[in-house]
């Protein structure tokens, strides 16, 4: 059949050539002039009845004001230009606090400063009135906001995608020592960066049934009979650092079809009157709803196919207001998938261009296969997703129809090529059959992508040798690496403050834009006088933070002690556990009357899945060893642990800056990358890890005499694997392990449930110690001592932190933007003109 091409849907009228009018400036009188404006028009509050969080609004306001100024301009010339963008679609966003970055960003930092202390207001107060964006739950969402700020600062077009969470994924609270989970309730008050733009609503489709009006799955369908929701855009501003960029976060909220049915209300059912609308509406809730139900799988896979639809939608407006031609589309629009979760976007795309549009199928499958880029972001088989076939013929019939036809084809072609490999296609299959078939979405993105990376160097070769072989064999220029990076203008130049200044003091301020610029501090590491200052700012931050936990968690922290930090997600391949047994046996030597021993703090924080239950034992596990530390006089000063709930950004902020040692310590092999241990070592910490994601990238910049390395490599995990691994081999020559199990086991820290924790001793003794603990545990506390005896000597220990932080430039989100516009995306910097 033929393929129509979209006539483009140009603007009409005569264009605002002065528009948008500049009078928005940015010195002390414009700015004080602004606040009170909006403390008053805007906010309706005077002298007498204005809050703290009034005053953070009207800043933000402020300071809104002028990003919209450079907003518009930026989003007017990438539409006169027609320039390409990148979309990346992503279930996550953690950008964190926005105020401070945006006073960076516009470099307004004095003039803001001077007006508060003038009004009589507290900087620091009004910058904790923000609350943390409830956008997402660890790496994936810090990442991502780290990629959309290198974006915006390094001027290439681009969107975010994701979904406006009215809930986040929960506040974490301690009770009884046990994780529990409250409602993050964000945006209980008004979020003032976002913009709610009705005018760019989308329907999305769910259930219904397919009406074929040709022959086979290939012709166009009428998708009938559906139950549809309206997503609802809210737009957030992304600027990037000291330049006229301001790109785009665009947040889909779900909002119901039918708002209120009369009939019901009239008949006297009231919440049948507003059922339809609670349903439709919870979409949009929760991150990560418990999908331990059928009830819940379907609410996360709505999810899914929810924001990536309403973003395919928004897409492919964008580029018929400027285009004509279908053929041009990729060359206008790169799709990034950020990890599996937007992968249905695959056959959405295609029933877009054959059911609405009328393409081909051919043509559809072209567009499409040069439009889509996946990354993988982990090698645990449980976050590899699968969709029952079952389920996703009910939510979506017609994209069922697709991904069959999808699967029949590129089976048909792997069986042309590979036709003396029998297993090959089933192996290579998106459906994997049995009892119950699945689809498997990750082969589902490998497929719909025209490039697939991993995240650090060992990762991709494990993505290529483990997770999809076949794959890497079908297509190996398909395959590449992209180590993950941070941006230093959050992490260094935001977080800490202290040390930002001593490094611009020390070789100006080019590291904030180019971090391979702090490669200026290397001669420092030997100077004695610089060596004190370096360490008097981690002291300085080491009583911020204990000042700030003690102010909201009612937690003492010594300042002079090693703060020790493990700060993450908690997961068994994290290996929480290696650490705490660690600490029951540094506290049964302490009992013992050992003296020899360096005052440590040990810092734990991070969120378990509600219903991840080895996790939330691992929590409880720290808490009571904690609460039974902490309260023995005979630890004293020289051992403590803390558990610090709800770890979020803003927290993170606190901690990274004051910590001393770096605990990145997962099994080797199982690590993607991580991107906080890169944020700890920018900062200063020494990392003690395992040849594990990017800890080996980080070894080979900063050196392997300033990073502690312990425990099996992923080659020698293998192997001994193959061999049979037997955990009571190691624990019946580790004395150490031996008495810190036994202590565990005695009921010593749950006196009133002694066996509260067996199922955490059975799964390391006698169900196969699946993350190796007991193999790595000696290897693990010997170099922690080699850690605290290199502490002892000061001034090395000072040259190790310089190092750590000078080496790190190549950490850079900046670094990994580039190398995807470059390689993947071919996407092309946009200067937006003053």
């Amino acid at each position: 059949m033929e393929n129509p091409s979209p006539k483009p849907r140009r603007r009409k009228g005569k264009p605002y050539t002065n528009w948008p009018l500049r009078y928005k400036k940015d010195g002390y009188d414009d700015l004080r002039r602004s606040f009170l404006s909006n403390l008053e028009y805007n906010l309706s509050k005077d002298e007498f009845t204005y809050t703290l969080h009034d005053q953070f609004l009207s800043l933000a306001y402020t300071l809104r004001e002028r990003l919209i100024e450079e907003w518009i301009l930026t989003q007017q010339h990438y539409h006169r230009q027609n320039v390409k963008r990148v979309n990346y679609l992503s279930m996550e966003f953690l950008p964190g606090r926005l105020l401070h970055d945006t006073i960076n960003n516009l470099n307004v930092g004095k003039p803001c400063t001077s007006l508060l202390r003038d009004l009589g207001l507290s900087f620091d107060d009004i910058i904790d009135q923000e609350s943390d964006a409830g956008l997402g739950n660890g790496g994936l969402g810090r990442l991502a906001a780290c990629f959309l700020d290198s974006l915006a600062t390094l001027e290439y077009p681009a969107i975010g995608y994701g979904i406006r969470y009215e809930f986040g994924i929960f506040r974490q609270t301690i009770r009884n020592f046990c994780q529990q989970e409250l409602p993050e309730e964000w945006l209980q008050n008004v979020n003032p960066w976002e913009i709610k733009r009705p005018e760019y609503r989308v329907r999305v489709q769910f259930f219904g049934k397919v009406n074929r009006t040709g022959s086979g799955l290939r012709q166009p369908s009428q998708w009938i009979d559906t139950d549809d929701v309206f997503a609802v855009p809210f737009d957030t501003p992304v600027p990037g650092y000291r330049n006229n960029t301001v790109n785009t976060l665009r947040l889909w909220s779900a909002h119901a079809s039918t708002e209120f049915n009369l009939d019901y209300f009239n008949r006297g059912d009231y919440i049948g009157a507003c059922h339809e609308k609670l349903v439709d509406e919870n979409i949009s809730k929760v991150l990560y709803p418990n999908d331990g139900t059928l009830a819940g799988k379907e609410l996360r896979l709505k999810q899914e196919f929810f924001f990536s639809s309403a973003s395919l939608q928004d897409i492919i407006r964008r580029f018929r207001a400027d285009n004509g031609d279908w053929n041009a589309f990729p060359e206008k629009a790169a799709i990034h998938l950020n990890e599996t979760h937007p992968a249905i976007a695959i056959p959405e795309l295609m029933r877009l261009f054959i059911d609405i549009h009328h393409l081909d199928w051919d043509t559809a499958w072209s567009i499409t296969a040069r439009t889509f880029a996946y990354t993988n972001h982990t090698l645990m088989p449980e976050a590899l997703e699968k969709w029952s076939v079952d389920l996703l013929r009910r939510l979506l019939p017609r994209h069922m129809e697709i991904i069959y036809e999808i699967n029949r084809q590129f089976l048909d072609e792997v069986g042309s090529r590979f036709h003396e490999d029998d297993g090959m296609k089933s192996r290579m299959s998106i459906i994997e059959e049995g009892p119950e078939k699945y689809v498997r979405m990750a082969y589902l993105a490998v497929i719909g992508s025209y490039s697939v990376n991993g995240v650090a160097k060992l990762h991709s070769q494990l993505v290529k040798e483990r997770l999809m072989p076949d794959f890497a064999r079908y297509w190996p220029g398909k395959f590449n690496n992209k180590t993950n990076g941070i941006t230093q203008r959050r992490w260094l130049n935001k977080a800490n403050r202290p040390l930002s200044a001593l490094i611009s003091d020390s070789i100006g301020t080019e590291w904030i834009k180019n971090l391979e610029e702090l490669r200026k501090l290397e001669p420092f590491a030997e100077d004695s006088e610089f060596q004190k200052k370096w360490t008097a700012v981690k002291l300085l931050n080491k009583r911020h933070c204990a000042s700030f936990l003690l102010k909201t968690e009612g937690l003492t922290l010594d300042p002079d002690t090693i703060f020790d930090v493990q700060v993450k997600r908690i997961h068994e391949y994290k290996r929480q556990l290696l650490n705490i047994l660690r600490c029951v046996s540094l506290y049964t030597d302490i009992r013992d009357g050992a003296t020899d021993v360096e005052p440590l703090t040990v810092i734990f924080a991070g969120k378990a899945a509600p219903a991840y239950r080895a996790a939330k034992s691992i929590i409880e596990l720290i808490n009571r060893v904690a609460f039974t530390v902490n309260n023995d006089g005979r630890a004293g000063r020289l051992l403590k642990i803390h558990f610090i709930p709800n770890y979020r950004v803003s927290l993170a902020e606190y901690i990274i800056p004051a910590s001393d040692i770096s605990e990145q310590i997962s099994t080797a092999g199982t690590e993607a990358s991580g991107t906080g241990n890169m944020k700890f070592a920018l900062n200063g910490a020494v990392t003690i890890g395992t040849m594990d994601g990017a800890n080996i990238e980080i070894r080979e910049e900063v050196g392997k005499e300033n990073i502690l390395i312990f425990g099996l490599t992923r080659k020698e995990v293998e192997e001994v694997k193959r061999r049979g691994y037997d955990p009571l081999k190691y624990y019946e020559k580790s004395t150490r392990l031996k008495n810190a199990v036994e202590l565990i086991q005695s009921g010593f820290f749950c006196p009133e449930d002694p066996h509260r924790f067996d199922p955490i001793i059975q799964s390391l003794l006698y169900e196969g110690d699946t993350f190796m603990v007991c193999a790595d545990f000696d290897s693990y506390c010997q170099c922690h001592r080699n850690l605290v005896s290199l502490y002892q000597d000061r001034n090395r220990w000072a040259g190790m932190s310089i190092l750590n932080v000078a080496r790190m430039g190549t950490f850079s989100s900046d670094r990994t933007i580039r190398e995807y516009a470059e390689e993947i995306w071919k996407l092309k910097p946009v200067s937006i003109p003053a």
